[in-house]
């Protein structure tokens, strides 16, 4: 039986939206030496983005900062004189400006300032030591360091200041603010959309992280799939007509909480370029459910984009019924996989919301499936259908097709997905093959269409023969009342080869025991599947994105093991 390669299709009633001489016009174009589905109406750089939103959205709030408002107009004057310092340095096309700093305006603006430039964003992990600085500095060898003040302390720790340009992002303070009369305007350089854009570097489970490259292309993509499945959805479920007197509707609205080192910081920076939103910022510091509540009620914020830890964290949070969430109409994320029992929740605790959950990784800035409406009611477990504009495949180990219903690793193809590994040609051979369909890592099967994400490679236990996917083992213990939050992992065994191993952080005042754990998997899953350890923590490791960081806990409970 041969296997299927799922195309991503308008929805019945939706087909007009893609149709010739439509807005979202769909045609299929040679990119990079493939026939690529893409939109016929589009913007072939960021530069072009920052000038359409000047045109469209100019005096409206974009950035709101604690101590500081930018305007779409403010931002765009903002950047020109920004890109017209980093000239003065010697910054051109291709040039990399290396930025290590938490979610401040500086950063912000000198992003923007280094794509409308033709050069390239290396955004440098804000919770990395000095090595690992000096390894995204070296990796990817800027013409320009730009850092926040304690990463600029671990710069200098790692003798990044002794060998490269390096300034403290307050230089960038009298840069910004509103247009003067002597502005510079915006580089001129010629920029194709496939040239590179942004390195992000990848969450480094296993090795020194490695850089994904992404174009401008890939930056636009997204934002625009975003758009149509917007269109789709109030072409399906039309909202009700409003009085010819009704205000306007207001301004779309988010709280910033991704880094802008991260997928999950740069997906809504680029999506709100295109809506036109008013996107809110806490003060820099660690993420507080207490502040994301606050702003949303004091700015009225439409929407929440969040990993599953942070919404765990906020509707379990003993004062979340003392704030004002009622104008929350969306929420979403990705980051990670949303449990049955999380969307539930998310349910009840915000009735009004609109529930959009995606699949997707920094290599393809966050496109592979979405899920929301009626799909998340009728296959909770799944991660949704292909997304907008995407193909995706599932593969067996030979690189063949598999059924339907097969478990094999999760393929995609799309014009978000990305160039390539930066100077890293064998990992870009290994994840990208000759036709860029892009090997995610990932294994899934696919079902009614839709896609069950099983579990990583990497993550993978494989118990006398058997596999064993940890993600079913963790959705079933978050369903436990006394659970807050579990990884499961495979420790060694000598006879077995590994085991499986739960990692439990019990919520406070509960008196769980292993035994309980136990047979709480043993009610619902097989025998083999059931914990041979189980080990408590107050709490577990997660990287900037919210991930917990496995690899950590298996050194961790490993040697925990074996001591005893």
């Amino acid at each position: 039986m041969s296997g299927t390669t799922y195309i991503w299709q308008a929805p019945a009633g939706a087909e007009h939206l893609i149709g010739p001489g439509s807005p979202f016009e769909v045609v299929t174009e040679d990119v990079l030496g493939v026939p690529v589905r893409v939109f016929a109406n589009r913007m072939r750089s960021m530069r072009e983005v920052l000038a359409m939103t000047r045109e469209r959205f100019g005096p409206l709030p974009n950035l709101v900062f604690p101590d500081l408002t930018l305007t779409y107009d403010d931002l765009s004057a903002s950047v020109a004189r920004v890109a017209a310092f980093f000239a003065e340095r010697g910054v051109g096309k291709g040039d990399r400006v290396a930025i290590a700093s938490a979610n401040t305006a500086q950063f912000y603006v000198a992003w923007w300032a280094t794509v409308v430039s033709g050069a390239i964003v290396s955004s440098l992990n804000g919770w990395w030591t000095p090595s690992e600085m000096r390894h995204g500095v070296d990796l990817s060898g800027p013409a320009l360091v730009l850092a926040d003040q304690p990463r600029y302390e671990r710069l200098v720790e790692a003798g990044v200041v002794a060998d490269h340009e390096v300034h403290d992002l307050r230089v960038l303070d009298p840069l910004l603010g509103p247009a003067r009369a002597d502005d510079p305007a915006l580089p001129t350089a010629p920029i194709d959309e496939d040239d590179a854009a942004l390195l992000l570097f990848t969450s480094g489970t296993t090795g020194r992280p490695k850089a994904a490259t992404l174009s401008h292309r890939n930056l636009i993509s997204f934002p625009q799939c975003v758009l149509l499945q917007g269109a789709i959805g109030a072409t399906l479920a039309p909202p009700p007509p409003q009085p010819a007197d009704a205000a306007p509707p207001p301004q779309p609205s988010s709280i910033q909480a991704g880094p802008l080192f991260h997928v999950s910081g740069v997906a809504p920076l680029v999506t709100g370029a295109f809506t036109g939103s008013r996107i809110v910022f806490a003060p820099v510091g660690a993420w507080s459910e207490t502040t994301h509540l606050a702003l949303t009620a004091e700015h009225r914020v439409a929407g929440w984009s969040l990993v599953p830890t942070q919404f765990w964290r906020l509707f379990e949070h003993p004062d979340f019924e003392k704030y004002d969430t009622s104008s929350v109409m969306q929420m979403g994320g990705g980051g990670a996989t949303y449990s049955p029992e999380l969307i539930k929740l998310m349910g009840r605790k915000v009735p009004q919301a609109r529930i959009g959950i995606g699949y997707g990784m920094s290599e393809t800035l966050g496109c592979g499936t979405r899920i929301g409406g009626i799909t998340l009611e009728t296959h909770p477990a799944s991660v949704g259908t292909v997304d907008c504009l995407h193909e995706l495949e599932i593969r067996d180990e030979s690189g063949t097709v598999v059924p339907d219903g097969e478990v094999g690793e999760i393929c995609l193809r799309g014009a978000a997905v990305f160039l390539g590994y930066w100077d890293n040609p064998e990992a870009s051979a290994k994840a990208l093959d000759e036709r860029r369909w892009y090997r995610t890592g990932d294994f899934g099967r696919v079902v009614d269409g839709v896609l069950l994400l099983e579990s990583r490679m990497r993550d993978l236990i494989i118990r006398g023969g058997e596999n064993i996917y940890p993600i079913e083992i963790e959705n079933r213990l978050e369903e436990h009342p006394d659970v807050l939050e579990v990884a499961v992992i495979g420790v060694p065994h000598h006879q077995l080869g590994q085991e499986v191993a739960a990692v439990v952080v019990a919520r406070p005042g509960s008196m769980l025991l292993a035994d309980e754990v136990r047979a709480w998997v043993g009610a619902e899953l097989a025998k083999f599947k059931i914990p041979a350890h189980v080990v408590f923590r107050e709490e577990l490791p997660h990287n900037a994105s919210g991930k917990v960081v496995k690899h950590e806990l298996e050194v961790d409970v490993i040697a925990e093991l074996d001591a005893n």
